[in-house]
């Protein structure tokens, strides 16, 4: 009769997260994983053939975890503006499957920022064509703008490099906010690249 099985699945991929997020994805290892388990390596590839098959379930988790955060975040006053500050919540609660998520995704795993920007716009923009009184493709390149700016502050935050504090993000996200919506509004072609800049700028400069 063959040995019984110590540990089920959905066991074995907690305690990879777990890893995952203390260590980072690097430290995920069938060593790591036997001194985390307290037993050889043999109860991990009953369920797994690779490490990698492992790594791509913590993959998935990052992303079920993530979409929680953008479905938490649809819920606040202004929706889109909800989902930017649990953007940036995801980067400091999580870092290290932020990081695995958005920064150093599995090999043969391409667009998981445009993914995550698509998933989001997707979700807001009935709300940003509402608050801000857009058309869909206005409300789509303003949201695309601000969602840049979030990614430079995530970027910053789970590479331990950002020297702003939470007031400090808000007043420039606002910053932001407000410029490129009033530019999208006052500058005809703008949305669709159909403007000249040379003379944008040169009026604005007379300013």
């Amino acid at each position: 009769m063959p040995p019984k099985v110590k540990f089920q699945k959905e066991e074995i991929i907690a305690a990879a997260v777990e890893i995952t997020r203390e260590k980072g994805i690097d430290a995920l290892t069938a060593r790591e994983m036997a001194a985390k388990l307290g037993a050889s390596t043999r109860p991990l590839f009953t369920y797994f053939s690779t490490m990698d098959e492992l790594k791509a379930e913590v993959y998935a988790y990052a992303k079920a975890l993530y979409r929680e955060y953008t479905l938490r975040g649809l819920e606040a006053p202004i929706p889109n503006l909800g989902v930017g500050q649990q953007y940036l919540l995801f980067a400091k609660n999580e870092p290290e499957l932020y990081k695995y998520l958005f920064l150093s995704p599995p090999d043969g795993v391409k667009g998981s920022v445009a993914e995550g920007l698509k998933l989001s716009q997707e979700l807001v923009r009935e709300s940003v064509m509402k608050t801000y009184n857009m058309d869909a493709a206005t409300a789509d390149s303003y949201f695309r703008d601000l969602w840049l700016v979030a990614y430079s502050f995530t970027t910053l935050i789970v590479t331990d490099e950002c020297p702003y504090t939470d007031e400090e993000i808000s007043r420039i996200f606002t910053e932001f906010s407000v410029s490129v919506c009033k530019a999208y509004k006052e500058i005809p072609g703008l949305i669709d690249g159909d403007f000249d800049k040379d003379v944008i700028f040169k009026e604005l400069v007379k300013k």
